[in-house]
């Protein structure tokens, strides 16, 4: 898929594909920055056709569901099929912007040097334990 065709297709927020949430009307957003973008996917027509069953489908549907997508680890073909249910792409608000963004704020600090202190201390612990028992 282009950005030229990207550009054409319609932009969705949430609140617009929250609405989609039934057998017959099942969209999701998937994808992320790594891969393209998020889009909007109407798949209410390969529900049936799924592997996994239309249940874990229906159970993402009218939300994001990238996460779960990508946890799945779909095949090339499964993302090959995913593009024929393109209807557009997804727009986020300020606010869902700002989200993701203190998220990830989030996830760094998590993510910092607190657990790589802890193993330090501990060796350190154990080099000062063992010199005061004569093992050094």
């Amino acid at each position: 898929m282009t950005e030229g065709k990207d550009a054409q297709l319609k932009e969705y927020t949430s609140a617009e594909v929250s609405k989609h949430t039934l057998e017959e009307d099942c969209w999701m957003i998937i994808g992320n920055e790594s891969n393209g973008g998020s889009k909007v996917y109407d798949v209410s027509k390969y529900l049936d056709d799924h592997p996994g069953g239309a249940e874990v489908m229906l159970d993402v549907s009218g939300q994001n569901a990238d996460e779960f997508f990508e946890d799945i680890g779909h095949s090339g073909d499964a993302r090959k099929e995913l593009k024929k249910y393109l209807i557009g792409t997804y727009k986020l608000s300020e606010e869902e912007i700002e989200k993701l963004k203190i998220e990830a704020e989030k996830r760094a600090q998590q993510g910092g040097g607190s657990p790589m202190i802890i193993i330090i201390l501990v060796a350190l612990i154990a080099i000062i334990y063992a010199y005061t028992q004569g093992y050094f």
